[in-house]
């Protein structure tokens, strides 16, 4: 068997599911909060090869020393390792609506292991613990509570349901809901140290490993951040750089496939060609 079969098929999977990411980006360009995935590929471990050898010694009786003859280094292929989101703060757009907030990112604190710079995020109520997004496109549902438009309740500082009685209610820069002047609750806003940490799931959201709640933002050492009513923070997609980087990896699908076609030809001509001759 050649062994570029296997590192031509490889390279072939691994540019396949880094297009299928680079899509899925794409696909989320215009929602609100987005973070855009990055994928890190890393090669399989390399294996060293060697072959068992032997030396004649010139004496009476012909004696054979064996010993390994050292061929060098050979690696199997490359695959997608992960896919870690881009938590880098995206544009503002200014929208008019109460229910719409941004979190804006002033000091964060950077973790001195990892040189990971800390993000903030809105809590809301998840199935089984909470849940953390950047999308802050929120509205007011029937019964006066605030949720995300995907219906997930929206929590205060205290991890309980914010309910309001209209959506005429104003949201100031340290995340208070004011209404009628008083305010009626305080956003529910987690630090995270490191946010590459944080599972992504569905809906724009975020968990924590075990469901576990992250630290209250207003109580955090050195976190500075403010909320803006009427704004979103858009994706941080670049549609440029991303359609370059499907290009990019669609090129090198094309190049494995054609390596991989070139290694069919040649099977097929040494057990069809090359066999027939021997038989």
């Amino acid at each position: 068997m050649f062994r570029g079969f296997y590192s031509a098929a490889t390279g072939m999977l691994a540019q396949q599911r880094k297009t299928e990411m680079l899509t899925n980006n794409m696909a989320n360009a215009n929602t609100p909060g987005y973070k855009a995935d990055q994928a890190s590929l890393r090669a399989f471990p390399e294996m060293l090869l060697e072959r068992l050898d032997s030396a004649q010694v010139p004496t009476e009786k012909g004696l054979s020393i064996p010993f390994n003859q050292r061929v060098g280094k050979l690696n199997t292929g490359v695959y997608m390792q992960e896919t870690t989101p881009n938590f880098l703060q995206g544009d503002l757009q200014e929208t008019g609506r109460n229910a719409d907030i941004a979190l804006i990112n002033g000091t964060m604190p950077i973790d001195g292991d990892t040189g990971v710079q800390g993000s903030v995020f809105l809590t809301v109520e998840g199935a089984d613990g909470p849940r953390y997004t950047r999308n802050g496109n929120l509205t007011v549902n029937g019964n006066g509570f605030l949720t995300t438009n995907s219906g997930f309740f929206v929590l205060d500082e205290n991890g309980n349901r914010i309910q309001l009685q209209s959506d005429d209610f104003k949201i100031g820069d340290n995340g208070e809901i004011l209404v009628d002047e008083a305010e009626a609750a305080r956003l529910g806003i987690g630090f995270s140290e490191n946010p590459n940490t944080m599972i992504k799931q569905g809906d724009g959201l975020f968990a924590m490993e075990g469901n576990a709640a992250l630290p209250n933002a207003f109580e955090a050492e050195g976190v500075i951040f403010s909320t803006k009513q009427g704004f979103l923070e858009r994706s941080n997609v670049d549609a440029s750089r991303t359609m370059t980087d499907m290009m990019t990896a669609y090129r090198s699908f094309e190049a494995n496939q054609k390596v991989l076609q070139a290694y069919d030809r040649s099977m097929e001509k040494a057990a069809n060609e090359i066999g027939r001759v021997n038989g």
